[in-house]
């Protein structure tokens, strides 16, 4: 079985949709860290109020 990708450029183009793959993984973690970030501030903000 032959890998679809032939070098790591090809593997980053994703078959010309790469933008959109990558972006969509870009926004989805950004995401992710501003949920954890703002959580923490809240956990932090509680502790002190307690």
């Amino acid at each position: 079985m032959t890998p679809y990708w032939s070098n790591v450029s090809d593997f980053l183009a994703m078959g010309g949709y790469g933008l959109y793959v990558w972006g969509a993984f870009g926004v989805t973690a950004l995401a992710l860290l501003v949920e954890l970030l703002a959580l923490r501030g809240r956990r932090r903000r509680l502790e002190d109020e307690a």
